[in-house]
């Protein structure tokens, strides 16, 4: 079994698989190469997480904070910012549609969001980068088990 953490980020990309602009281009690691041809597309990765014991015992049990970030790429084109508002609103959605991530954790919420341009190389790109909150909770001796 896999840790609660890798879990949601997997839950993540199921549920924003199959999106209306991105399709099935939701790659699940921040090192993955876009081409043009991938885009538009998603990368999900998990960024940081903090933790604080919220019952001592036997076992100790933690609540944990994950922030999961959602980066959107487009092609950088006339309509760049609707391309990249479009697939902010579809990501929003979907996330707000499973607020436990099927069960992994008690809540999601976007916490923010910034779009750049790179208008760097043969093919600029634009990309806004979404960071959720996810809190989930865990007992020390067993990571792989969201409580």
């Amino acid at each position: 079994m896999s840790h609660v953490r890798q879990q949601i980020r997997e839950r993540v990309g199921t549920i924003l698989t199959g999106l209306s602009t991105t399709g099935n281009n939701v790659f699940q690691s921040r090192v993955y190469a876009l081409s043009e041809a991938n885009l538009p597309a998603l990368v999900i990765y998990s960024k940081s997480e903090t933790s604080n014991a919220d019952v001592i015992g036997t076992t100790i049990g933690l609540m944990r904070e994950l922030t999961i970030v959602v980066e959107g790429y487009v092609k950088v084109n006339t309509d760049f910012d609707d391309v990249v508002d479009t697939i902010c609103a579809e990501v929003e959605t979907a996330m707000a549609n499973d607020r436990t991530l099927n069960g992994t954790c008690k809540f999601n919420h976007l916490e923010s969001t910034d779009i750049e341009f790179n208008g760097e190389g043969e093919n600029p790109v634009g990309v806004a980068t979404m960071n959720f909150i996810v809190q989930y909770r865990t007992i020390t001796n067993a990571p792989e088990t969201a409580v």
